[in-house]
């Protein structure tokens, strides 16, 4: 490390100096003027194709599988001339429910290369969930894991738009074969893969032509699809390799890394995982180390088989890593970086991970399904420093504190920049989602201007570092997973015994924070807890459950509007 460091701004405008590799420019997108990364890729395929430079070094490895890139590079090739035997066209959607796995992978990459929309959907969610966002998205084609493909039969029949269901077996040396269920095709991965022609070529996309729908939630209940561009993605990989690289200069490198080893134990099915881990280590060559699921001594294990050198997801799997009683037994020196975000991650956080891991840099990040993730990263000294901190924000991407009760459609020039402000926390740039799928009414109250209104109550310091304070949106992260308090009190109102209920997330020492429901029941109504946890469980997935159920006699507190006061609620149980 460098004894006098450059600062934060100094190698800001340095790398972004005209001629450089992260120089930016200014440019129209989606019809509003916004500054750009003037040298990033033009779309995904070129991504992919950055991907062959690594040809045989080791890519993706689970369990007792290990693919090269060239290995991945060839299956894509295989999955997307399948696809393009099927008719796919340019826009069509295809969609993925698996666990993480290296088929995902390559079904991801085959869809967006071809200029097909991928759709990942959430592995955890119910049959009713996942038959939603299948039928939303207008999948054409799904890739789905033998768990997954247990849920969907029951409702192939209502799926109109489905014609293909392509099944990845948890031993690809499974030949089973899998019947025909009506009009849907059921066909294993290892047979779906088609011979290559020679003059196979990727078509030459756009980059604002749509790429990806991830889906998250709102005040409707019912999940959302961003629809993400591929400059959104691009965008967001130009972000990670110039946060990557400007902490290199200020702080120095590693010389003794070689290829740097990620241990993947996010979802694919969130941006977080696919795009901030997976398309990235596509591009820069590094290997990605999957888990069936998080399990804190597995994951020891493969630190040290791996040698793996990032490792992160969310604060509570860092945390029960460093608690777990034999973590001193495991060689975990190669680890160079432990960065996390999703979820509030308490200081002290930070002191043990240096004490735990002393040749890493640890990193705490930013970022929204909407925004192609990642916005701002705190790392290194900066995040020693500043603890409670996200980061600033990517040259890319403008901020703005915006007051609650705003009602204008772009910030006003007293809401950029201004420091100790709380409020709404507005985003500007290319990796900003253009909207929601078919939901044009939520668009316009998300999307205004090119701007995105996060629903997350912050606050900027002095030299333009953020500090989330709140979550105005009331979401509650549960271990990572995004628990939206709507859909349980929902789910909640359906008893017939239940009056009011608010949902709230409380802290938990390992999770981040529970949920928990508080409930005020009809008159002459005794159900407890344990019924209405049942209840919700037979509508939503398990994650999604209340785990605490709080009873009232008084009526939930309201403002003069009627909306209930969540943070005076959350606060009487704390």
């Amino acid at each position: 490390m460098s004894d006098s460091p450059l600062t934060l701004s100094a190698a800001t405008a340095a790398m972004t100096a005209p001629g450089q590799m992260f120089e930016t420019t200014r440019a129209r997108v989606g019809g509003v003027d916004m500054t750009v990364w003037k040298n990033a890729p033009r779309n995904l395929s070129q991504v992919l194709e950055m991907s062959r430079r690594h040809g045989p070094a080791d890519f993706l490895v689970y369990e007792n599988q290990r693919y090269t890139f060239d290995e991945h590079y060839a299956t894509v090739r295989a999955v997307a001339a399948r696809l393009n035997e099927l008719g796919l066209a340019r826009g069509d959607r295809v969609a993925i429910a698996a666990r993480n796995v290296p088929q995902w992978v390559a079904a991801f990459w085959a869809t967006v290369a071809l200029g097909a929309i991928s759709v990942p959907l959430n592995a955890w969610w119910t049959t009713e969930e996942l038959a939603y966002g299948l039928a939303d998205s207008g999948a054409h084609v799904a890739f789905v894991d033998e768990e997954r493909l247990e849920r969907l039969l029951p409702v192939l029949d209502e799926l109109t738009d489905l014609h293909t269901l392509v099944v990845i077996s948890l031993d690809p040396s499974n030949r089973e074969p899998l019947a025909t269920h009506g009009r849907v095709r059921v066909v294993r991965f290892e047979e779906f893969l088609a011979p290559v022609e020679a003059d196979l070529a990727w078509p030459d996309v756009d980059t604002d032509e749509t790429a990806t729908l991830f889906y998250t939630s709102g005040t409707t209940g019912r999940p959302k699809g961003a629809v993400g561009t591929h400059r959104n993605v691009v965008t967001n990989l130009m972000n990670l390799f110039f946060i990557g690289q400007r902490a290199t200069l200020r702080f120095g490198a590693d010389e003794t890394r070689n290829q740097n080893a990620s241990l993947l134990n996010v979802p694919l099915f969130h941006a977080t995982g696919c795009l901030a881990t997976m398309v990235v280590n596509t591009a820069a060559g590094g290997k990605l180390v999957m888990m069936h699921h998080f399990e804190p001594a597995r994951a020891l294990e493969l630190i040290e088989r791996e040698h793996l050198t990032l490792i992160g997801g969310v604060p509570t799997i860092v945390m029960q890593m460093l608690d777990h009683p034999d973590f001193d037994r495991f060689d975990t020196s190669s680890v160079r970086s432990v960065s996390y975000g999703g979820a509030p991650a308490p200081p002290e956080l930070v002191r043990r991970i240096r004490s735990a891991f002393p040749l890493a840099q640890p990193g705490n990040g930013y970022g929204l399904t909407e925004t192609a993730a990642a916005i701002a990263l705190n790392t290194g000294p900066d995040y020693v420093e500043r603890p409670e901190s996200c980061g600033v924000a990517v040259p890319v991407c403008e901020v703005a504190i915006v007051p609650e009760d705003f009602e204008g459609l772009e910030p006003l020039p007293e809401h950029v920049g201004r420091p100790g402000v709380r409020g709404e926390l507005w985003v500007k740039g290319p990796n900003v989602a253009s909207g929601y799928w078919g939901k044009p009414h939520e668009s316009q109250r998300a999307f205004t201007r090119g701007w995105l209104h996060t629903g997350d109550i912050a606050r900027l310091d002095e030299d333009g570092f953020i500090y989330i304070l709140d979550r105005a949106k009331d979401v509650i992260i549960r271990g990572g997973e995004n628990v939206y308090s709507v859909m349980v009190e929902a789910a909640l109102f359906e008893h017939p015994d239940v009056a009011e209920c608010a949902v709230v997330g409380l802290a938990h020492p390992t999770l981040g924070e529970e949920v928990a429901a508080v409930v005020v029941l009809r008159p002459s109504s005794h159900v407890d807890g344990d019924e209405l946890a049942r209840h919700v469980a037979a509508r939503l997935a398990k994650f999604e459950v209340p785990t605490r159920f709080f009873f009232r006699a008084a009526p939930l507190p309201r403002n003069p509007q009627g909306k209930v006061l969540k943070r005076e609620l959350r606060d009487s149980l704390s």
